[in-house]
């Protein structure tokens, strides 16, 4: 089995290839310096494919985080992830950033994992999860993160990537991880692929977990927020 992995959401973006049966494993990763995903996302796919012996018809999947982060680079690599899937006729996994930073965490098995991301303008993307399954990803501000938090079950465990949002979560004693890379989404991407449960190629778009028109408006009102999951229900 051979699976492309593609990051570009953060500060710095990466590449990945993982290969292997039983048991893939990475044999080869890049780093794309700055945010220079746009002119060095493709070179880098072509010469991390050369290194690894592999063309693009011997892959099985390719994988992406597609946000929440950078509008401008999760665009690019969510693009060429569809690309790439395409021209190979291979299928298309996209995987949340907030679920790639709570497959990071150190939490015991049965634990609620909240993943939170800097937004920018004092919010936070927030995701919340229970041994790999979403429960729901909205973007709060900082009192909404700790009410969201405190009113859950002791034992919550609450991890971020960004020296920022742990000092912002200071109260709430949040892990702080290093920052995901592409290969860090590889235990998610082989769960799914085993499973078949690949993405609309045609039909997947970008995660920028955004408010809701509703939930702008009773903000705006000081009504009370209420989170929720992809599917706009709201969130356990």
């Amino acid at each position: 089995m051979r699976i492309l992995l593609i990051d570009t959401c953060g500060a710095t973006g990466s590449v990945a290839m993982a290969e292997g049966e039983s048991a893939p494993a990475v044999v080869a990763s890049a780093r794309l310096p700055g945010r220079t995903a746009s002119e060095r996302l493709v070179p880098a796919i072509r010469e991390l494919m050369a290194e690894s012996g592999a063309g693009l018809g011997a892959l099985d999947a390719v994988a992406v985080v597609h946000g929440p982060g950078s509008f401008t680079g999760v665009r690019v690599g969510l693009s060429a992830a569809k690309g790439l899937c395409e021209a190979a006729g291979v299928g298309l996994v996209a995987i949340s950033r907030l679920a790639v930073l709570a497959e990071m965490a150190r939490a015991p098995s049965g634990a609620r994992v909240r993943a939170v991301l800097d937004a920018g303008r004092g919010e936070f993307y927030c995701g919340e999860y229970v041994d790999g399954g979403c429960a729901g990803e909205a973007l709060l501000t900082r009192e909404e993160v700790i009410a969201a938090v405190r009113g859950g079950a002791a034992g919550d465990v609450v991890v971020a990537c960004e020296a920022g949002v742990a000092q912002a979560l200071a109260e709430l004693s949040p892990q702080l991880v290093d920052e995901p890379v592409a290969e860090d989404a590889l235990t998610l991407a082989l769960q799914r692929v085993r499973e078949g449960a690949f993405d609309d190629v045609g039909a997947i778009d970008a995660n920028y977990v955004r408010r809701t028109d509703a939930e702008i408006f009773a903000k705006a009102q000081g009504v009370a927020v209420v989170p929720r999951d992809e599917s706009g229900a709201p969130a356990r």
